[in-house]
């Protein structure tokens, strides 16, 4: 199993950036995807974002050309660039190792709010 612990989450008004990271208990350079879902208030939890061991990336629509991830497979971690962020961003953020682990971290709390 590996442990995933996210941070960088916090308060930011509407058009402002963060960046989250996600620290890996263990190697990741196995795991063919590494990913950032994302759970609203009162909804399910979405992919926002998933990055491949070989390059492959894909983003939930509503972020595409605003939030960028990336992996670094020699310190273990991923990141998620969040830029021009909307209230709608608010939500827990949470890292996803995929197989064979599938874990997750507790999560990081993302406010958008003026």
């Amino acid at each position: 199993q590996v442990q995933l612990v996210e941070s960088g989450g916090g308060l930011v008004e509407p058009g402002g950036s963060l960046q989250l990271s996600c620290v890996a208990s263990a190697s990741i350079s196995s795991i063919y995807y590494m990913a950032w879902y994302r759970q609203a208030p009162g909804k399910r939890r979405e992919l926002v974002a998933r990055a491949s061991n070989n390059g492959y990336i894909d983003y939930e629509d509503s972020v595409k050309g605003r939030f960028t991830i990336s992996r670094d497979n020699v310190k273990n971690t991923l990141y998620l660039q969040m830029n021009y962020l909307k209230p709608e961003d608010t939500a827990i953020y949470y890292c996803n190792a995929g197989l064979p682990y599938d874990s997750w971290g507790p999560g990081t709390q993302v406010t958008v709010s003026s």
